[in-house]
């Protein structure tokens, strides 16, 4: 790596109110194949469920929630139970851990089998996250726009989100900025998000 790339990763994507890196692509390409198509075949994928003014809705996207223990998570007034690490994910999250230099104890996953599904403008502020912890994001797959806001001056700052590239937020972005995943009609693949999490308040 050199030093150009190094300035890159160590540049906050955000101006102000938190801090937000991009990693860009940390596997060569065959390599994120190899990853994209074993998550596809390995992990347990279920359509995810909310509640959306008192309506429980079913959506196309598919997730699942992994980590070091059977622990609770619960978000969009619908609650998930951890599973067991499988070899692929403690791999991934070794590599993500030795990239940031954060430990994380759990990962939410999302499938969008092509641009259609997408995700709504949001921040990651719930009650069993760490404060101000970090969240990294890699994407396999169809490259995609992703798009933060800053709550109250509604500035945007955009980037896309390519094959193999790890992306991580922290410090005070959830409690400043949204984030969302717009959809995009001329998407046409499948793209896998893994977001590796630190969790604090759990229920085993």
């Amino acid at each position: 790596m050199d030093l150009f790339e190094l300035e890159e990763i160590n540049r906050n994507l955000l101006p102000y109110d938190g801090t937000v890196l991009y990693f860009r692509e940390i596997f060569p390409s065959q390599q994120a194949n190899a990853y994209f198509d074993e998550l596809l075949r390995s992990i347990v994928w279920k359509h995810d469920e909310a509640i959306i003014y008192g309506k429980r809705i079913i959506t196309k996207r598919k997730v699942a929630w992994y980590g070091d223990h059977q622990f609770l998570y619960t978000y969009s007034k619908t609650t998930k139970h951890a599973l067991a690490w499988n070899p692929v994910l403690h791999e991934l999250k070794d590599i993500v851990e030795r990239s940031t230099g954060e430990t994380f104890n759990s990962c939410l996953l999302n499938l969008y089998h092509d641009g259609n599904e997408g995700m709504a403008w949001h921040s990651d502020g719930e009650i069993d996250l760490r404060k101000n912890g970090s969240i990294a994001s890699l994407s396999f797959g169809a490259e995609r726009k992703f798009a933060f806001k800053h709550k109250a001056t509604k500035e945007k700052i955009e980037l896309f989100l390519a094959h193999g590239s790890l992306l991580m937020m922290k410090d005070t972005t959830q409690t400043h900025w949204l984030h969302r995943l717009p959809p995009s009609k001329r998407i046409t693949t499948t793209r896998i998000n893994l977001t590796f999490r630190q969790i604090e308040n759990f229920d085993i």
